[in-house]
């Protein structure tokens, strides 16, 4: 099993889920979060005066999916969040060793 983490622009969060539910995935995980990459924050203006934000609000996205889907969640994910600019996000996807579905006990894929 792999999970496919994102962290992306908050506005693409509902073209993820879409394209995501439209593959048949329904389990994920959705957490507001700050940060900055490459672009260290940006400066805005408020009330006239100048000031740095330093970290971005944006979403991250945990959804843990078969090894055989990991590479579609990965594709569909990074096509409804890009937008070809900077501040876009990144996708990681990491190795899961088990999963337990609380309810049943059921393990492993089974747990999906």
């Amino acid at each position: 099993m792999k999970k496919v983490e994102a962290i992306i622009k908050p506005y693409r969060l509902e073209g993820v889920k879409e394209a995501v539910t439209a593959m048949g995935i329904f389990g994920m995980t959705v957490t507001e979060v700050k940060g900055y990459g490459r672009q260290k924050g940006h400066t805005e203006q408020y009330r006239g005066a100048e000031f740095q934000v330093d970290f971005i609000p944006k979403v991250k996205i945990e959804i843990v999916v078969t090894d055989a889907d990991a590479n579609r969640v990965v594709e569909a994910v990074q096509k409804a969040a890009g937008s070809g600019s900077i501040g876009d996000g990144k996708i990681f996807v990491v190795n899961v060793e088990n999963a337990v579905r609380i309810r049943t006990g059921e393990k492993g894929e089974q747990a999906l």
